[in-house]
């Protein structure tokens, strides 16, 4: 272990509460350990490891990300998270790789959906080019926390929104039986009402989408009384 890493385990050690830990692991259904450090703590402790130890150095950053993602407890993932995005506007595609690791290990929806809608999604958004190849692959996957990833990662592109790869994209999952899958179809939709909602009334029309995915996608719509 690094000294600075060793630094910010000491730090986040001390701040730990059993007695908030068992609810806090609970809540992921027991998928993960935690320390039992709620999010406005949890901030604050960000807050003031960077501004004493600052942040990795871009070289290491693969390594140390890497080495908190070993680690049991769920608050180092979410500190991994937090290097990854104070560190967005350089990386590159080389850094899918690691991103990939991330949303396939130690999986579940607290951090790949941060890893999609954030990193994934402004990473391709920056490199545009790198696009293609990226969801082409992950769309084809068996692991479904990465064809999660494809239908979510333009949760924040708005009028930039790649309609017709996002339909496909919907259209290759909407069969899928996995809960995530249908709540992210839902999801992604209902965002993408947001900027178009005729064209997402259209489709949802004609799709054939499992009974959430429809609900979910259009409850937007319905809320703002723009349904048919």
């Amino acid at each position: 272990m690094t000294p600075y890493l060793h630094n910010l385990k000491t730090l986040f050690e001390q701040q730990a509460s059993p007695e908030q830990a068992g609810p806090m692991k609970q809540y992921m259904r027991n998928q993960f350990e935690f320390l039992g450090i709620k999010g406005p703590m949890q901030k604050a402790l960000v807050k003031q490891f960077i501004a004493e130890h600052g942040l990795p150095d871009l070289a290491q950053l693969d390594s140390i990300v890497r080495e908190l993602w070993s680690w049991p407890e769920r608050e180092y993932h979410y500190m991994a998270l937090t290097f990854l995005d104070r560190h967005q506007k350089q990386l590159t595609p080389e850094d899918v790789p690691l991103l990939e690791y991330l949303i396939t290990t130690k999986s579940w929806w607290d951090t790949v959906d941060s890893l999609a809608s954030h990193n994934v999604g402004k990473l391709l958004s920056q490199y545009p080019s790198s696009r293609k190849a990226v969801i082409d692959a992950w769309r084809e996957s068996d692991n479904i926390w990465l064809r999660r990833t494809t239908l979510l990662f333009q949760l924040g592109y708005k009028a930039q929104t790649n309609e017709t790869l996002l339909f496909s994209l919907v259209d290759q999952n909407k069969g899928s039986k996995e809960f995530f899958i249908q709540k992210a179809i839902g999801w992604a939709l209902r965002e993408y009402s947001k900027t178009a909602p005729e064209s997402v009334r259209g489709f949802v029309s004609t799709a054939s989408l499992a009974p959430l995915s429809q609900r979910e996608s259009l409850k937007w719509l319905k809320a703002k009384g723009q349904l048919l």
